[in-house]
């Protein structure tokens, strides 16, 4: 029998995709926002694709503020994007 695959919806592009080409934004228990690329870290989590397009259009329309219910600077958006890039190459 093949083994399911998990599906998560970018908060981005808003499509379905395997977990495994998405990357994991989590909401860690003291408040800090930050991209969880090992997707192991504690706390309350949220996916985008691997681009960083698909980040401003969530950052645009406010998903991960709505997800996580709280305000997130738009530093901490430049440095997800800067970690997506690094992290591309």
């Amino acid at each position: 029998m093949a083994k399911k695959v998990s599906l998560r919806r970018c908060c981005g592009c808003m499509e379905m995709k395997p977990k495994a080409e998405l990357v994991r934004v989590v909401r860690t228990p003291d408040g800090a926002v930050l991209l969880d690329l090992t997707g192991k870290k504690p706390g309350r989590g949220a996916y985008v694709c691997k681009s960083a397009e698909c980040l401003k259009k969530a950052q645009k329309a406010r998903r991960f503020e709505r997800e996580f219910g709280l305000q997130i600077p738009a530093d901490i958006f430049d440095r997800m994007e800067e970690e997506l890039e690094k992290d591309g190459s």
